[in-house]
């Protein structure tokens, strides 16, 4: 076994930066198809319903493939698994590019791309905090929560600029050489399962953790039998109904439509990445400070009553204001849902668990990305889905006030 002295920075800011990196990059390829929706509906004259429809089931397999991923993590650790996942969305960003027919889109947006991101994703970031951290949880947590949602929205402005002037593959090329020769390379150099098998005990601990505690050998029968997991589960489907599926998708299009320029989408996008990073990060503190029920409530209730008034944003400024509300609290529950999960299920248990919740959130992502598309194709419009989501994140708000702490 390795041993490492424990002077100086502890491994486990090493390990959060690394993770940091993994997702910030990793994650901003899922901002891709909202950029490139467009660019495919002009070359191939596929219709909204088309490449929404693939969005979907990225977003369904994504989240699917956590729980599965982040057991596998648990059992096996972190590391091989992430490399395998990058490597798995690497090689289909980089074959999309020859697509011709729907088909080719769902095989490698939907299928190779969904099922791959989720071993990059926050799930894969919660269990390495769960297992590197007993102190500053919530706001290691949110540092990676800020990775995982601004890694999307920072880059969009640089795609989108890339996609206009040099065309769509250029953009997904641009994220595939991003992972294949950065992401890769510093997961296999510097990545570590678990602080034990380093000679070290997790951050702030106070007795030297001498062996790895191993998960249950059936952690989600006790899991779904408790009405915890069920509260968190929904509010967070609720959450990937309100954002990733609903905005990241369609945010875009609904912009052009109301007369702004695709660039000036871009930079809204990646202002609420901006404001995402102190918020996320802000929240993980909240949580290490007052707990987590009542920022999660707050959360909610700003998110819904922004996307209701989002139908009626009509200039710049305003939606600059929107970008800046809605980007404070765009994925700012997942330090708080992340901690709670660990707290209720244990820290060995955390992968899977915290898997299935994020399938929830996806399932979420993926009703919201086809429904807004089909209500757009029937009314012309996205007032109603907006209205609707906006109407779920204020039922979120309830679910999660009932959730012990």
């Amino acid at each position: 076994m390795d041993t490492i002295k424990p002077s100086g920075i502890h491994y486990a800011w090493t390990l959060l930066a690394v993770t940091f990196a993994c997702l910030f990059v990793a994650s901003a390829l899922r901002s891709v198809p909202g950029i490139i929706m467009l660019s495919l509906e002009h070359e191939f004259n596929w219709n909204r319903e088309t490449i929404s429809g693939a969005v979907s089931v990225n977003l369904l397999l994504f989240g699917l493939a956590g729980p599965f991923l982040g057991r596998l993590m648990d059992l096996y650790g972190t590391k091989a698994i992430t490399l395998i996942m990058i490597t798995l969305v690497t090689l289909g960003a980089g074959g999309s590019i020859f697509m011709k027919e729907p088909w080719q889109l769902y095989l490698c947006w939907g299928v190779i791309i969904g099922a791959g991101s989720g071993g990059t994703s926050i799930v894969m970031g919660s269990a390495v905090v769960n297992r590197w951290f007993q102190e500053r949880r919530g706001l290691a947590l949110g540092i990676l929560g800020a990775a995982f949602s601004s890694g999307q929205l920072i880059f969009t402005p640089l795609i989108m600029n890339i996609n206009v002037n040099y065309g769509w593959r250029a953009a997904t090329l641009f994220l595939a050489l991003l992972l294949g020769l950065l992401v890769l390379p510093l997961v296999m150099i510097f990545m570590a399962d678990d602080p034990a098998l380093k000679g070290l005990q997790p951050y702030g601990a106070t007795e030297v953790a001498v062996s790895v505690i191993p998960p249950d050998p059936n952690p989600m029968r006790s899991a779904m039998a408790c009405s915890q997991f069920w509260l968190l589960a929904f509010s967070f489907g609720i959450c990937g109904f309100t954002t990733s599926g609903l905005l990241q998708t369609h945010l875009i299009a609904h912009g052009v439509e109301h007369g702004f320029p695709e660039m000036t989408m871009g930079v809204s996008l990646g202002l609420m990445g901006a404001t995402d990073i102190m918020g996320t990060i802000l929240s993980g503190w909240l949580c290490d400070r007052f707990g987590k029920r009542w920022p999660l409530a707050i959360y909610y209730t700003l998110r819904g009553i922004s996307l209701m008034l989002l139908p009626y944003v009509e200039s710049t400024g305003q939606l600059m204001a929107f970008s800046v509300v809605y980007g404070l609290n765009w994925l700012s529950t997942v330090p708080a849902t992340s901690a709670l999960t660990a707290d209720l299920f244990g820290k060995q248990n955390v992968g899977v668990v915290f898997g299935w919740i994020c399938f929830a959130h996806q399932v979420g992502a993926a009703l919201a990305s086809y429904g807004a598309g089909y209500l757009h194709h029937l009314a012309g419009n996205y007032t109603l889905a907006f209205m609707t989501s906006g109407l779920f994140a204020l039922v979120a708000t309830g679910l999660v006030l009932t959730i012990r702490d």
